[in-house]
């Protein structure tokens, strides 16, 4: 790391580093864990995509209440110790095949990323708050950031081989190994960030821990049974309503701490909800990585590898053999949806219905690509492809931070409310490449090129890297002292609710015959995003202007 940045970044960084290195590696093969209907649990896409949703929802819901936790009564360090342990175990336990491990192992993830997330991001804002190092808060959430990215690029490689040579459950059990390497490096640096770890006075302004949860968590709770009361769901699943619904209490809560806050504190907090309304559309669209993304790269993209590459890969175990045989372990329908009869997966043993000639993954090759009977081909994991947009914010990062660095010294360096605008219009364009490859495939008749995947994320990476870290930061500038850490779970509210809609577009891909439409949709989300950030851009300004 550089001199010039505190002693307690480094620290910081590989601790994020491993904790994300364990975070992805599980999300990576999630969806394709639970759709896998031979060693997983056979859902359809849309159940699938459903329960990954509301898993990241529920992931970045919980810092809501771990912000307000280490703000009040925990602290920092301790805070994070909790969080990082819970995901740990949480990991592991997912190697364990069955529907209550499950559930149990996504529980503990959800509530230990709670307790992690928001407060290691508030601790390197507060390590930051000095004079001397005020002025290097964007660049160090930038090279924090590119430290998650490093560990969400690393794993991919580690989740493919494991799972070819031992199956899902020794991936799983890597991911929690990768969290426990990030608290034991957390706790040896603490004393590089002890001084920042204060827990804040509570003001005359502030609800009590108990009125908080009595009137906050307590009706979410409630809230989020009222969907059980409709006859059918309003947005897609009962899960997805009883989540949105479950919000509306936590939402009414940050309108009421803008409404209770002292003037002089009402225009940050105002511009951070502002910000934080419009940010959800870049993740409902971003955090379909793990879905339709998933998805198009598993079935829509060619993945097999070159000739010159399968030595590397096979000594490796980063690619998976499929064989071209007259039937398949799994039936699937034109748009690679399992065929099911009265609720149940069929399989090949099955008598009932014609099966199809080849494998899943030979069903858009085209005839003259399609090996000889009985002959296998190498394919990358498709978990491999989680790996490239980590690795465009590894490569970018260097090139955004230069960027930014050479117009700061021409007093040309845009604020960061602007920033974010361009960043989301930035992420729109990146829908249109997934159109072009749509066309390019024959609306999925014939596999595309991996290179229209890459190029897709190349640009939504830019889009991020304009937008995310600059979130954390700017919520770390803006708020008032005694609240960073809640605003920070505010700023992973809004990541949440994204994480949802996410989910619930996903859901719809089997819906839509032409897929370019779902992508079009998409821009346009991101688009209108953009629009309205730019319209209340100049008052953003003038407040961060007053307040930074």
């Amino acid at each position: 790391m550089k001199s010039n940045h505190p002693k307690a970044l480094p620290f910081l960084f590989f601790s994020e580093m491993w904790e994300r290195f364990g975070y992805y590696l599980m999300i990576g093969i999630f969806t394709l864990y639970l759709k896998d209907a031979d060693k997983g649990f056979g859902l359809s896409e849309k159940e699938a995509s459903d329960l990954y949703g509301t898993f990241i929802a529920l992931v970045f819901l919980t810092p809501f209440i771990g912000g307000l936790l280490a703000d009040r009564v925990l602290g920092y360090r301790k805070a994070i110790t909790i969080g990082g342990i819970l995901m740990g175990i949480g990991y592991c336990l997912m190697a364990v095949h069955s529907l209550a491990a499950l559930y149990l192992s996504m529980t503990l993830v959800i509530l230990g990323n709670g307790f992690f997330k928001p407060n290691i991001s508030t601790l390197l804002g507060n390590v930051y708050n000095s004079e001397e190092y005020k002025a290097k808060k964007d660049e160090g959430y930038n090279i924090f950031y590119m430290g998650i990215n490093i560990g969400a690029f690393v794993c991919n490689f580690f989740g493919a081989a494991l799972y070819n040579i031992y199956g899902w459950y020794a991936a799983f059990i890597a991911a929690g190994i990768g969290m426990f390497i990030g608290i034991i490096i957390f706790w040896i640096g603490t004393k590089h960030y002890a001084h920042a770890d204060v827990i804040k006075p509570k003001s005359d302004t502030d609800m009590s821990l108990g009125k908080i949860f009595g009137v906050i968590l307590l009706p979410s709770i409630l809230f989020g049974l009222i969907p059980l009361l409709f006859p059918s769901p309003l947005v897609g699943s009962v899960s997805t309503d009883a989540f949105l619904f479950g919000c509306i209490p936590v939402i009414f809560f940050y309108g009421r701490l803008l409404y209770k806050s002292p003037q002089e504190e009402k225009k940050p907090i105002a511009a951070m909800l502002a910000i934080f309304a419009v940010v959800i559309a870049f993740w409902a669209v971003f955090k379909q990585n793990g879905s339709t993304l998933n998805t198009w790269a598993n079935n829509y993209t060619d993945r097999e590898v070159p000739h010159a590459l399968v030595p590397v890969t096979n000594s490796l175990q980063l690619a998976e053999k499929i064989k071209y045989e007259k039937d398949s372990v799994v039936l699937v329908d034109n748009q690679f949806r399992p065929i099911a009869v009265d609720g149940r997966i069929l399989q090949k043993e099955d008598k009932k219905v014609k099966k199809p000639d080849y494998p899943a993954y030979f069903k858009n090759v085209k005839a003259s690509k399609k090996p000889k009977e009985g002959e296998e081909i190498s394919a990358f994991n498709t978990n491999l492809f989680q790996s490239v947009n980590p690795f465009w914010v590894i490569i970018l990062t260097p090139l955004v931070i230069a960027f930014f660095s050479f117009l700061n010294r021409r007093k040309k360096e845009p604020s960061t409310p602007t920033k974010i605008a361009f960043g989301l219009l930035i992420s729109a364009l990146s829908c249109f490449v997934m159109v072009g490859a749509v066309y390019a495939s024959n609306n999925g008749m014939e596999k595309s090129s991996a290179w229209w995947f890459i190029s897709s994320y190349a640009v939504i990476t830019i889009g991020e890297l304009f937008l995310s870290p600059m979130g954390l930061s700017l919520v770390s500038k803006l708020s008032p002292p005694r609240l960073t850490s809640l605003m920070m779970g505010g700023w992973f509210l809004a990541t949440s609710i994204g994480n949802k809609l996410s989910g619930v577009l996903s859901s719809l891909w089997d819906s839509y015959e032409a897929k370019a439409n779902f992508f079009y949709v998409n821009a346009i989300l991101l688009g209108c995003a953009a629009l309205l950030m730019f319209v209340i851009l100049r008052w953003l300004n003038r407040i961060f202007e007053e307040y930074k």
